[in-house]
């Protein structure tokens, strides 16, 4: 999710980069659960 090596300094845009990582997981997790898509290109 590219969390491993940041480009960010401050707390409040490290939490907005972790957030949008997690929330753009979470997105391609749902679509493979409910059956809609795949996910096999990731």
């Amino acid at each position: 999710g590219g969390l491993r090596k940041t480009k960010l300094i401050g707390r409040a845009k490290l939490a907005g980069q972790t957030f949008l990582a997690f929330a753009t997981y979470n997105l391609i997790r749902i679509g493979s659960l409910s059956g809609c898509w795949g996910g096999s290109h990731v």
